[in-house]
């Protein structure tokens, strides 16, 4: 089969021509010979099926379960759903690459994966927030939380989360697509990602670098900052108990949450610290790029799975079941 043209002109600006490639080639992992990479497929195929049944059987319990539709649990059922996507949006195409060594992604495909890894990982930044401030008031202001967290006020928090997250990153495909890409067309990463992207144009990208430090400090950052206050506030507020089995039964119900917003931070921070040191894309860069969009889909449902009291009953009731 005939490949397609590289490269191909867009359309003519005033300062010439805009030029965009009609694929970019991605690497998978630097270094590593297409044999390595076949047999990497098969645990990243283990993965994505162990993220995919993990999420949906956490959605699928507190859909059923009417004694879960508390705020701790829908915010739950909603940090699965953005997992689902994001791990559907990624490990496929991955899979794909390593299988069959097919390493082309379409221009615009590719810039269409971009745009949902950020916004997704936007939207789960916004719930990690939403969740920490359920953490927050269930233990400093028990008594007010039902008032406080109605099933309206979730439901608008998951609307705001959804929104911002399109609304920030929706103008990141347009502006690459003013970029000119007339030097090597390698995406050395798995996936498509905006800094990636961005450091293969031949033009001037200050927009890209302002904007993109703009929205990662805005909406990452600002969350981060409010997620580390709120459990500074919790831990007063549990120092102050006078009963010692009382404190760790409160912070026994922010283990998951922690364990979440650290595997989901992390790798996000160091990700975003290398980026930000210059130079060119290395092995470090994608195996934090790869901790960072792969591992939040796999251990949130296993982490959830394991230390939520309601959520392992009700696994450990449907196991039983099938085995008569």
């Amino acid at each position: 089969m005939k490949r397609p043209q590289l490269l191909s002109p867009i359309k003519a600006t005033l300062n010439g021509t805009l030029v965009h490639p009609s694929y970019f080639l991605l690497v998978g992992i630097p270094g590593l010979g297409p044999n390595t990479h076949f047999w990497l497929a098969l645990p990243l195929c283990f993965m994505y099926t162990l993220a995919t049944l993990g999420n949906l059987t956490i959605v699928f319990i507190i859909r059923v379960e009417r004694r879960l539709h508390e705020p701790m649990y829908l915010f739950l059922a909603m940090l699965s759903a953005i997992d689902l996507i994001l791990s559907s949006v990624t490990m496929p195409k991955m899979a794909s690459l390593f299988l069959t060594g097919i390493q082309e992604i379409e221009f615009n495909v590719c810039l269409a994966q971009m745009f949902f890894i950020h916004s997704l990982s936007a939207m789960e930044s916004a719930v990690l927030l939403a969740m920490a401030f359920d953490r927050f008031v269930a233990i400093c202001h028990p008594l007010r939380h039902a008032s406080v967290l109605t099933a309206t006020t979730v439901a608008k928090i998951g609307l705001a989360a959804l929104t911002r997250g399109f609304v920030f990153f929706f103008p990141l495909p347009f502006i690459l697509k003013r970029l000119s890409y007339c030097r090597k067309h390698t995406v050395t990463h798995s996936f498509c990602l905006h800094q990636d992207i961005m450091k293969l144009s031949c033009t001037d990208t200050t927009v890209n670098v302002v904007y993109g430090l703009f929205i990662i400090l805005s909406v990452m950052g600002v969350d981060s900052l409010f997620i580390g206050f709120s459990y500074i506030l919790i831990l007063r507020a549990v120092l102050a108990l006078s009963s010692q089995g009382a404190a760790l039964k409160a912070l026994n119900t922010c283990i998951s949450h922690l364990c979440a917003v650290l595997v989901f931070y992390v790798p996000l921070i160091g990700l975003s610290v290398v980026h930000r040191l210059g130079g060119p894309t290395s092995l470090l860069h994608v195996i934090m790029a790869n901790v960072y969009l792969l591992l939040p889909p796999v251990v949130n449902p296993v982490v959830y799975g394991a230390k939520t009291k309601e959520i392992r009953s009700r696994i450990l009731h449907l196991f039983s079941l099938d085995g008569r």
